[in-house]
């Protein structure tokens, strides 16, 4: 028995695997049972989410009439970025740690950093740690919507802006696995638009779920989805916020697909899945047309795997023929 865990900003979710990760094509419907997810904790001491995942492993464990110690490996695909202490991966998520902008972004705690990688190990030997943009990226290609391509990308729009990359077959990962984190490119000087690592003005500030409520609930829209549901039945009001939204996030992808050359990115994240018909074809205009060279025949599409997509990234880093003594070993 194996276990797979999703760490994102506004939620934890664990599963416990049964069936093999390797292998493309379809997914088996049981891959994954005794799914469980909470809000992600940011309150208590900084390793609060890493004794989360151990208290709800421990109970899917329960449900599955087994014990914690009979997981013989566990796959970890998290929001970032990360750093590291002494080898170990800690995580200095914006969404999660409220020290790196202060109070004025609304956190419950100071942390600069929460110890993830150490904490868990002291439980399991068998541990592999990845960016979630870029496990979820290993996921599409596997099972999803980016099967047969060796240049291309994976991007969720959720409660942050995430990405994994891919340029001729090789997934890219960077010095301390922090490869794709274009939801921190500058793109404005709005000085409404606070990101939780402190930035002003970065795509992230701009466009994630949770920027969304902090920005527009002074003119009556209290999340991202009360902004796009009222752009779909015709508020101007809300369809103008919508397109200014989707300019920034058409240009950030139109950013990555010139840089990168690829052929296909996938989308998910809540924001984007939701309403992901009206969404998809706003962005792509933002992309189709414009320095043909580059980006003719690159297509935006949903990603295969939909909601889902975070389970299966973590499942998919189960499948490593050598496990390393630190996630990020070389």
């Amino acid at each position: 028995m194996k276990a797979c865990v999703d760490i994102g900003g506004t939620k934890v979710a664990v599963s416990l695997a049964y069936a093999a990760a390797s292998g493309a094509g379809a997914l088996p419907t049981d891959a994954l049972r005794h799914r469980r997810f909470e809000p992600t904790a940011t309150t208590g001491t900084p390793d609060a989410v890493a004794q989360q995942i151990l208290r709800m492993l421990g109970r899917a464990c329960d449900e599955a009439g087994a014990r914690l110690a009979d997981i013989e490996a566990v796959g970890v695909s998290s929001c970032g970025p990360f750093v590291l202490n002494g080898g170990m991966i800690e995580l200095a998520a914006p969404n999660i740690c409220g020290g790196l902008a202060g109070p004025a972004r609304g956190l419950p705690n100071d942390w600069t950093r929460a110890p993830l990688e150490a904490p868990l190990r002291e439980t399991f030997a068998r541990l592999r740690i990845d960016n979630d943009g870029i496990a979820a990226l290993q996921a599409e290609r596997r099972w999803g919507a980016l099967q047969g391509f060796d240049h291309c990308a994976y991007v969720t729009w959720s409660t942050g802006i995430g990405c994994g990359l891919c340029v001729d077959g090789h997934v890219l990962r960077g010095k301390q696995g922090n490869a794709g984190h274009a939801g921190h490119l500058f793109v404005s000087d709005n000085f409404d638009a606070l990101c939780g690592c402190g930035n002003i003005g970065d795509v992230e500030g701009l466009v994630a779920g949770n920027a969304l409520a902090r920005r527009f609930s002074a003119q009556g829209y209290a999340d991202a989805a009360a902004i796009l549901t009222a752009a779909r039945r015709g508020d101007a009001a809300a369809v103008a916020i919508v397109d200014e939204l989707c300019r920034v996030m058409g240009r950030a992808l139109y950013n990555l697909v010139i840089t990168l050359d690829v052929q296909r990115i996938s989308l998910g994240g809540s924001v984007f899945w939701h309403h992901r018909d009206y969404l998809l074809p706003r962005l792509q205009s933002h992309i189709s047309g414009r320095l043909p060279a580059l980006t003719e025949g690159c297509d935006l599409v949903a990603a295969g795997l939909g909601e889902r997509v975070g389970d299966f990234a973590a499942l998919a880093l189960l499948d490593y023929p050598h496990w390393p003594s630190v996630s990020l070993s070389k």
